[in-house]
């Protein structure tokens, strides 16, 4: 009975950070394979044209969504401490 309580905490849990991670790994990605695209065309291997542009999208996509994912953590750790009591009674 306790490792479903247990279990069902973890696998919300791993939703949560794999939702909140999706919006910065998503842009990383694409700006990485794009850049990559870009690098195999012209033939220009600079190491510094993978990383600024990289990080900057990642910044912006960080300022755009921060407030989504402030929101869904917070609602995680509400739902979490709600759930304690009806924890400690089982």
């Amino acid at each position: 009975m306790y490792e479903n309580i247990v279990m069902g905490i973890a696998n919300e849990a791993i939703f949560t950070v794999l939702l909140v991670s999706a919006p910065v790994l998503g842009a990383a990605l694409l700006i990485g394979l794009l850049i990559s695209i870009f690098q195999a065309t012209t033939q220009l291997q600079e190491m510094t044209l993978v990383f600024v542009p990289k990080i900057v999208v990642v910044f912006i996509v960080l300022l755009i969504t921060a407030p989504w994912m402030l929101n869904i953590i917070t609602s995680f750790t509400h739902n979490l401490y709600a759930s304690i009591p009806q924890f400690i009674s089982l």
